[in-house]
């Protein structure tokens, strides 16, 4: 099955994304790598842009799409059965749930999703709590919007921010794939 791997710049989460995207291309899963323009080429404190790339490289034996007009035959073409937005930002979050296609990765979900085929978002947000909570609400209700099970990371210190729980791509994926929402298999 050919599914699509997006990536958006939380970059903190880049070592848990890429730990779960082996996991998909270890269980037999054919995975194309997309990333947002900022993911794709911005070096920082957890990595620089080129490692980054030549790791998911590596691990998909595929190359990134990274440019809208990349993005843009998604649909047309029908390149995937699922596409997975993990890390998910709050910033994407609110395009998303806007109908905003600026990036690859929003060009990707906008193009995918005319098919009505589903995406699978892993949240990754120091906002999810605060003013990224309305569109997170709105993408629940949203059909074809699937959600890796997310909470808070660190309730003392970041009081507003949610991770999702990167090792249950997997299982979400599966589950989406078998028309189930996941909080009925995992909870």
């Amino acid at each position: 099955m050919k599914i699509g791997y997006a990536l958006t710049g939380s970059f903190c989460t880049f070592s848990k994304s890429i730990e779960a995207l082996k996991g998909l291309v270890k269980a037999g899963y054919d995975v194309y790598p997309i990333m947002s323009e900022t993911a794709y080429s911005t070096d920082t404190r957890f990595g620089d842009a080129k490692d980054f790339q030549n790791e998911i490289i590596s691990i998909t034996g595929n190359s990134i799409i990274h440019k809208i007009e990349q993005a843009e035959p998604i649909g047309p073409k029908k390149l995937f059965e699922v596409l997975l937005i993990v890390p998910c930002t709050g910033n994407t979050l609110a395009k998303l749930a806007n109908g905003i296609a600026d990036t690859a990765v929003t060009m990707a979900a906008k193009s995918h999703l005319r098919n009505s085929r589903p995406v699978i978002i892993g949240v990754s947000t120091n906002d999810a709590l605060g003013g990224a909570a309305k569109n997170i609400g709105n993408l629940l209700n949203y059909k074809n919007y699937y959600f890796v099970p997310f909470g808070m990371d660190d309730c003392i210190h970041k009081t507003k921010s949610m991770v999702c729980d990167f090792t249950q791509v997997e299982k979400t994926l599966e589950s989406v794939i078998n028309g189930e929402e996941i909080y009925k298999k995992i909870f």
